[in-house]
């Protein structure tokens, strides 16, 4: 199958406002910040039912730049249906940008998409048979998209040929058994750490080029996998993601406080005829400019 000229869009919803995820728009940019992993204030606000946080977080994710949150109440001792649950309908009263609903918890994404008023994507399946079978009923039943990774119970291939196995078992099981279209069917290629595998990056670019020619499919990745353990992280994220994007990359799950990364994306979208006549990018530079200006000026006037 050849999908060269196929160009799938993945649309996604809040009750206001659309995101299209695909190869002729501006790169998707998804905010990781609101997951408390890593975050033991966090945590412990939340185990006490304190979700003040998130308020914080939808402000710095969304001025920094990003079209879609990704949203994780993933705290242990918790009911995180009910968190998640709480926490959407908190995020919806405070931004339209369309969620990401994000959880290992079958029962905590079915609440997350009950609660949801729009249409979400569900993060995330991988070609493991149990968690198709938990997961795609929900995606189905909720007209969710998904993100898929190309991982079984036995490994994380690195190996391109055999993740590309695993997307096509992915594709089959989710349009023939569950009816899902492919265009909802958004695929994370494995963007592994650099520090542990140098040759993983090139896995990792080669296994887009293929899934953007073989399938024409979206694809999306935790971009700060890449960097973990090495030093001048910041460095390396803003230098691989227009890569990747040069491969097919049209997503990702990222922390959009940190401008050098952003910019580089948004400077790629311009190269790749992403941003039209550069408007999004003129208007940013403005946006910069102006902030500077006022920040600069003496109190009061002068």
């Amino acid at each position: 199958m050849s999908a060269e000229n196929v160009h799938f869009e993945t649309r996604i919803r809040s009750a206001s406002q659309e995101v299209v995820i695909g190869r002729g728009h501006r790169f998707c940019l998804i905010g990781e910040r609101i997951n408390p992993t890593g975050r033991r204030i966090f945590q412990e606000q939340l185990r006490a039912g304190d979700l003040s946080a998130i308020d914080r977080d939808v402000a710095a994710q969304v001025t920094g730049g990003a079209d879609v949150l990704d949203v994780n109440m993933g705290v242990p001792l918790t009911d995180e249906a009910d968190l998640l649950a709480k926490a959407i309908i908190k995020i919806q009263s405070l931004t339209d940008k369309p969620i990401c609903i994000d959880s290992s918890v079958v029962e905590a994404l079915e609440a997350g998409l009950s609660a949801y008023q729009g249409r979400a994507l569900v993060n995330s399946i991988t070609a493991e048979d149990e968690r198709m079978e938990q997961i795609l009923p929900l995606v189905k039943k909720y007209d969710a998209a998904v993100i898929a990774l190309p991982n079984d119970v036995d490994e994380i291939p690195m190996e391109p040929e055999k993740r590309l196995a695993l997307v096509q078992k992915i594709i089959d099981v989710a349009t023939t058994e569950y009816g899902i279209a492919m265009h909802d069917i958004v695929i994370d290629p494995l963007a592994m750490p650099i520090g542990a595998d140098t040759a993983s990056g090139v896995a990792t670019f080669e296994t887009m080029r293929r899934i953007r020619d073989e399938h024409g499919l979206n694809m999306t990745c935790g971009a700060s996998n890449v960097s973990f353990g090495m030093p001048g992280r910041h460095s390396l994220n803003a230098t691989w993601l227009p890569m990747a994007m040069m491969c097919g990359l049209t997503s990702a799950i990222m922390d959009t406080r940190t401008p050098q990364i952003v910019e580089a994306v948004k400077a790629a979208d311009v190269f790749l005829d992403h941003d039209d006549w550069g408007m999004e990018w003129i208007g940013r530079s403005r946006a910069a400019k102006a902030a500077a200006d006022a920040a600069a000026a003496p109190a009061g006037g002068a």
